[in-house]
């Protein structure tokens, strides 16, 4: 079976406006797929479990795109130099069948495409190699007790009020300030942070709307403005900051990161540095207060930790949808999928994958085969990873020490988003 041929796009998107329907070509019908679903945003495991009864690779016509629900296939995938998170670096946008943006939209892509998780090599390996000279695991375990000291205070403060919304008092603030003292932002310049990138992070849900792309545009010119700025005084005054390390890093043949190179990185870490964190936080708390045997005993045993921190970001995964096009033509399981389309790889349904995860529906904070994929796999396996682990194990810890009598004091909503899992609040008492 192969694909329909590439159909018109949307420019707003990229993506199909008026999907080919030929059951001939390859479209599924009757999935239980469906992210606009509020239902389904809620809960999606059960959707998974039935789309991963049905194929290994099913096509869904309202994004255009072809999911993968196994983690097998997800895992080989991500490791497949047939797929990208581009092709610009093979095609333009007229060769590979697809809708240029509109104009009206390049801040947001140009900031988008200079980062390293949306470029493939050669242009990936040289970027990520300059940016692992300054990001090295010494720079992240320096912030180890800044870490630790900034979550006992916003406990402690939850504490002191008698409770809260653990989403704004706790889970935001912790990975934003941690990501801006490593930039080396000053504290007086980081309340836009967070909404610059939620703003920004709209446009990786599927066909986002117009109001959200000029919403991500607006955040795209407002943040690079700052950084830009910043990045020219730490030119001239260079401090011990990530910032001053990446305008340092060079290679062996004095190779360096480009302004706009430096700013997509900045953004992308505080992106994804701040994003997956917090909604693990969140999602895991509220997995927690769920499964009250599990809490119980990770509040007997604080040496379960770490394997809970696993355990949480697998049970309930706070990047859902991972998208890559097709670069050069790849079959799997019979299925044909031409260059040009697009793959949408499931890691809620990975996670969740029996063939993989003994149990898979059951929160174990035991368990220690565990190859959850939340960080990814592959060459954009997630370069602050490490520092997320930190801070998802300095917030727990000091939860369970400070506030060991924690609950729930209201059932929370979803966001209504689906790429990146999270909640609008959680409230909690002591």
């Amino acid at each position: 079976m192969t694909a329909a041929s590439d159909p018109a796009t949307d420019p707003a998107t990229g993506r199909a406006s008026d999907p080919a329907s030929d059951p001939a070509s390859g479209p599924a019908s009757g999935l239980a797929f469906d992210p606009w679903d509020p239902a389904f945003v809620a809960d999606p495991y059960p959707a998974f479990a039935e789309l991963r009864g049905q194929g290994r690779v099913l096509y869904y016509e309202p994004s255009d795109q072809w999911l993968v629900p196994h983690h097998a296939d997800v895992s080989a995938l991500l490791r497949d130099r047939r797929l990208g998170r581009t092709y610009q670096h093979r095609f333009t946008h007229e060769e590979f069948g697809r809708t240029p943006p509109p104009p009206e939209h390049e801040p947001f892509h140009t900031l988008n495409d200079h980062g390293m998780l949306d470029l493939e090599p050669p242009d990936h390996t040289r970027i990520r190699r300059l940016v692992s000279k300054a990001f090295t695991p010494r720079t992240v375990e320096r912030l180890r007790p800044y870490v630790h000291g900034l979550a006992d205070d916003l406990v402690a403060r939850l504490v002191a009020a008698g409770g809260g919304d653990l989403l704004t008092d706790v889970a935001e603030p912790l990975p934003v300030a941690v990501i801006a003292e490593m930039l080396g932002i000053p504290e007086s310049d980081r309340a836009p942070l967070r909404p610059w990138s939620a703003e920004i992070c709209g446009m990786y849900e599927l066909n986002p709307s117009e109001e959200t792309a000029a919403k991500a545009v607006r955040a795209s010119l407002d943040f690079s403005d700052y950084l830009r700025t910043l990045i020219a005084a730490r030119r001239k005054d260079p401090g011990d900051d990530l910032i001053s390390g990446l305008i340092a890093a060079h290679d062996e043949d004095d190779d360096r990161l480009t302004e706009q190179e430096m700013i997509s990185t900045c953004v992308l870490l505080l992106n994804a540095g701040h994003e997956a964190t917090v909604n693990a936080t969140t999602n895991g708390w509220l997995a927690l207060f769920r499964h009250p045997d599990q809490l119980a005993a990770l509040r007997a045993d604080h040496s379960l930790v770490p394997s809970a921190v696993e355990e949480l970001m697998r049970y309930d995964t706070p990047l859902q949808l991972f998208e890559r096009w097709v670069l050069d033509e790849i079959e799997i399981d019979g299925t044909t999928l031409p260059r040009g389309a697009e793959v949408a790889m499931l890691f809620g349904s990975a996670n969740h994958d029996p063939a993989v995860f003994t149990d898979p529906e059951r929160l174990d904070l035991t368990r220690r085969d565990n190859p959850h994929i939340s960080f990814s796999a592959g060459i954009h396996y997630c370069i602050g990873a490490p520092l997320a682990r930190i801070e998802l194990a300095a917030s727990m810890t000091s939860l369970l020490e400070r506030a060991p009598g924690l609950s729930l004091a209201a059932e929370p909503e979803r966001r209504p988003n689906f790429v990146m899992r999270g909640l609008t609040e959680l409230r909690v008492e002591l």
